[in-house]
């Protein structure tokens, strides 16, 4: 009997509520949660989760209350399915299983090798091979490493967690919008939520649909209870949010028409003035990490490689390998560390989304285009960028196949060798190449690198981009343009006609073709207004992709159905939330300019020049060290004296600059990477189309500036280093 009491006044609510009983929450959200959640996760985050329940299926651990509690609430944050006792067994079993390989390969094994070599016998081919990966240095920075990554496999929930905060907050204010814009003309938390899930792009619309999940799976009774629940894990990061939402949920209670549009207008001013605020408090401090960070990571290290030929030449056993694990391993490794620590501070703000990621008919731009005849193609562009990285990398290692195919084979002209390989000075070794010609074609391992994955990004985004920025015009002046279609609407006009008269009114901006391509769809192709705008194929959205005006869209053909007056009104109100939306992003973007401007001074010019410059004066002095030890070399031979001989034995091989130039330039496209990733978070957020376009941009450009410095730097320093050379030989 009280089952069918309830079902009855529950359809005499929706009757009057004028819901539809074939649209419930369950139907949209508890079914399709889980295969969303699997969709929506990144792949390394679905990796990770894989691990750590292997891991905790290996060992069981038990971790402090309070530790396992903070590490929940991470891992609930980020909708990873693991236990904190996985975390835990993952921080220890990989980190243990990284030692033991490397304590096997880089001591044991050669251990092995030479005890059962018989003694006096010349190693073959495949003992030396594994003798060659003895090494104490290697062994130890493997323990390092593994040590370290104990630690850092605990703080993985804290970094995702901080990852997808990032993400997160930078739809808060559009989260806000999208439910008080809804709430305006229908006062039901529940449904405003699955607007704004709607139109929201991941992580947050996950957020939202957990939201109505945990109600539909019985964990919560209302959406009141479950809504609280996530705000919760929200109040230490952002607050303004928290208070935003408490005031929508306030409206619900105020009987007077006036206040409660008074509480909602309030909800969208709190986070939008506090939004500011702890963003010019972010900008504040941000100066000085970000000028440490450039210091640490670019200045100092870059710098310290002009005494790194010195170094070398005097000391034994320091090769261009240890080199490149500090500069391209451990280095990087920091910096990255630093700049997402600089990141992670970042509040609430605003920033784009892929919206190839929401559209899937917008996914086929990211690839590259061509036609032939009438039939369209696509190729991806890691084909591309894949064939470019290879004929490049082929290039820069022909220097080394040419002395392996004939090892006799070089080129000289004037004073200068080709390749120039040469016995070593400390045992019987050929090392090289030496030769100015292969320290030029070693420019083409960054060139491999930062050109392949330079085309790489800027393929993937130049198409998507463009239709972005497009859409991002007309967001710009649909607020305007909002107000005049309320304003038609207000005067009693129909949708139909409104959008008409608007159109004509605005027939040369782009708010006028978006409305003229709705117009045109009514009164010619026989739809309706809801069609005209929302048509797959034909609708006016299909040219204007964006998730604001859709949203505006939505909210008035939902409110016409009240009648003009109040579709009317609700364009209005959600014209003013654009507009200020729009103004407190513009004033954000002027606090971070000074920041940004000079991050991109440093991407785009300063780190390609010095670098090159260095590489430069690395290349003079190796020269002329190398060209004073044959001198002392020939010297001794004819006439050996005591104190040449002792003068000879500072002396060492050196590295290449070829070598060295390769470390120096793919560390430059790694830091290249880092600052341009930090400076996009900063700008934009997480906005991950932009960061592909900027990465695209800054690897091309600055790659190839760099390798045109370091060249000509390399040209002229050892022509002025022959020079110098020639005078010595003179005066001896």
């Amino acid at each position: 009997m009280s089952e069918e009491l309830v079902a009855k006044y529950k359809k005499r609510l929706e009757q009057e509520l004028e819901l539809k009983a074939t649209t419930p929450s369950s139907q949209l959200f508890s079914q399709e949660y889980d295969i969303f959640r699997k969709e929506i996760l990144p792949p390394h985050m679905s990796l990770y989760e894989s691990v750590c329940n292997s891991c905790e299926k290996v060992l069981k651990l038990k971790a402090n209350p309070e530790v396992a509690a903070k590490i929940q609430g991470e891992i609930d944050s980020c909708h990873l399915q693991i236990s904190p006792g996985g975390v835990l067994a993952t921080s220890y079993l990989l980190p243990l299983a990284f030692l033991l390989i490397s304590t096997f390969l880089f001591i044991l094994m050669p251990t092995l090798v030479d005890a059962f070599l018989p003694t006096g016998q010349q190693p073959g081919a495949f003992a030396s091979f594994l003798l060659g990966f003895e090494s104490l240095f290697f062994a130890s920075f493997a323990f390092i490493v593994g040590i370290a990554a104990i630690f850092v496999l605990q703080k993985i929930p804290q970094v995702l967690a901080n990852t997808w905060r990032l993400k997160s907050s930078n739809q808060m204010v559009l989260c806000i919008f999208y439910v008080v814009t809804y709430m305006r003309h229908t006062s039901n938390l529940e449904l405003a939520i699955e607007f704004a899930s709607e139109h929201l792009s991941p992580p947050l619309s996950l957020d939202l649909r957990k939201v109505i999940w945990d109600v539909e799976s019985n964990r919560f009774d209302t959406i009141k209870e479950s809504l609280e629940s996530y705000l919760n894990g929200w109040r230490q990061y952002n607050l303004e949010f928290v208070e935003a939402f408490h005031l929508v949920e306030s409206s619900l209670y105020e009987t007077s028409e006036e206040r409660r549009l008074s509480l909602l207008d309030k909800s969208l001013d709190v986070i939008l003035d506090e939004t500011y605020e702890k963003m010019l408090h972010y900008a504040q401090n941000l100066k000085g990490p970000i000028t440490m960070l450039h210091m640490l990571g670019v200045v100092l290290p870059i710098l310290g490689l002009v005494m790194l030929p010195l170094m070398v030449n005097f000391m034994e056993g320091v090769t261009w390998y240890h080199i490149a694990t500090l500069y391209n391993i451990a280095l990087p490794i920091v910096v990255y560390i630093l700049g997402k620590n600089i990141l992670s501070n970042r509040p609430t703000g605003y920033g784009d989304l892929d919206i190839s990621e929401s559209n899937p008919e917008l996914k086929k731009f990211k690839n590259v285009i061509f036609k032939v005849g009438n039939a369209e193609f696509s190729l991806h562009p890691v084909f591309i960028a894949v064939f470019v990285g290879i004929v490049m990398l082929f290039l820069a290692l022909s220097p080394i196949i040419l002395h392996v195919l004939s090892p006799n084979f070089d080129i000289s002209f004037d004073k200068f060798k080709f390749f120039e390989y040469k016995p070593s000075t400390k045992t019987t070794d050929i090392i090289g190449p030496f030769g100015l010609g292969a320290s030029i074609l070693s420019l083409f391992f960054p060139l491999a690198i930062g050109v392949a994955a330079g085309l790489y990004f800027r393929l993937r985004s130049k198409n998507v981009i463009k239709i972005r920025e497009g859409a991002k015009k007309l967001e710009d002046e649909f607020s305007s343009a909002l107000f005049q279609l309320g304003n038609r609407l207000g005067d009693g006009l129909p949708a139909e006609v409104a959008f008409e008269r608007v159109a004509r009114v605005m027939e040369d901006t782009i708010s006028g073709r978006f409305f003229s391509v709705v117009a045109e769809n009514i009164s010619k192709a026989g739809m309706s207004v809801k069609e005209a705008i929302f048509n797959t194929r034909s609708g006016a959205l299909v040219a204007f992709p964006s998730a604001i005006i859709q949203s505006s869209m939505k909210v008035l053909i939902e409110s016409v159905k009240k009648g003009p007056l109040i579709a009317a009104q609700a364009l209005l109100n959600v014209a003013r939330y654009i507009k200020e939306i729009h103004k407190v992003n513009e004033r954000l973007k002027d606090l971070m300019s000074d920041i940004i401007t000079d991050m991109k001074s440093q991407i785009a010019f300063l780190t390609p020049m010095i670098a090159g410059i260095v590489v430069g004066i690395t290349s003079m002095i190796t020269f002329i060290l190398g060209s004073l030890s044959s001198q002392i070399t020939n010297l001794s031979a004819d006439q050996v004296t005591g104190q040449l001989s002792t003068l000879q034995g500072f002396f060492g091989d050196g590295i290449p600059t070829y070598y060295f130039q390769a470390v120096v330039g793919i560390y430059v496209v790694q830091i290249v990477y880092i600052l341009t990733v930090l400076s996009n978070g900063i700008e934009n957020g997480a906005d991950r189309l932009q960061e592909r376009y900027l990465l695209g941009n800054n690897l091309l450009k600055s790659t190839v500036l760099y390798c045109i410095i370091a060249g000509l730097v390399m040209l002229i320093f050892n022509l002025i280093a022959s020079r110098i050379i020639d005078v010595a030989v003179i005066v001896t």
